[in-house]
């Protein structure tokens, strides 16, 4: 397995100090870079491991703390967390998060992939709709989807990972969401994974399933392998 590095970073964020969690292949070669989007429960662990993860595998992964220092454990936690998130604000964390990741010497190309989780999932589509040096986008169980007239102008490739027996996602809204980036023309896979809840990625939580997460995340992997370049 590749050697890896891990810092805390900041970066600037229109304004104000951003901050994030950095993992990166220890070998000082280039590297592809992916923005790593939290769940609701903050920059924790799991995510950081979701960024260690993507560097054994050869990418630079940069981890943005939306919450900037706060983690919840408990879902009233965050909820409250959520609630008080500026998404203005968090936009232009992610912001700062991409020109950061993309200054740095040791990422090659320069346009990115992106991975989220949940909020982090909507949170990935929001950014590649924003950002042009997105070249691949990895949503995983994103409850709020962009307009299709957003959705077409996406100039990423889109792999999108939802759970079959996701009780907040009707899978209606997931077949609507489909169909709007195939309408788009958009280069993209929407898999709905049978049995699987929302979080099935999560391998902390109790709605962790081992095969649907292991099935998207190859994905994902495979995503990234082939779109940046």
């Amino acid at each position: 397995m590749t050697a890896i590095e891990t810092a805390s970073v900041t970066f600037p964020a229109n304004g104000i100090e951003g901050m994030g969690y950095l993992a990166r292949p220890g070998d000082g070669g280039a590297h592809p870079g992916v923005i790593v989007i939290q769940e609701w429960w903050g920059l924790d662990e799991h995510i950081k491991d979701v960024a260690r993860r993507l560097a054994g595998e050869g990418f630079v992964a940069l981890a943005p703390d939306l919450y900037h220092g706060e983690c919840a454990t408990e879902p009233d936690e965050a909820r409250k967390l959520v609630m008080n998130m500026n998404r203005e604000q968090a936009m232009k964390d992610l912001s700062g998060a991409v020109a950061h990741l993309r200054s740095l010497p040791e990422v090659a190309p320069k346009r990115l992939g992106c991975i989220g989780f949940c909020m982090g999932g909507s949170l990935t589509l929001a950014l590649a709709v924003a950002s042009p040096e997105i070249a691949a986008a990895a949503p995983f169980y994103a409850g709020m989807q962009p307009p299709p007239e957003q959705l077409a102008t996406i100039e990423a490739e889109v792999f999108a990972a939802f759970g079959g027996d996701d009780g907040g996602i009707p899978l209606g809204n997931v077949r609507k969401f489909e169909q709007a980036l195939s309408d788009g023309g958009r280069k993209a896979e929407v898999k709905v994974y049978p049995g699987a809840p929302h979080s099935f990625f999560n391998n902390t939580r109790p709605s962790y399933r081992m095969e649907a997460a292991q099935d998207a995340w190859a994905k994902a992997l495979s995503l990234f392998r082939r779109a940046l370049v």
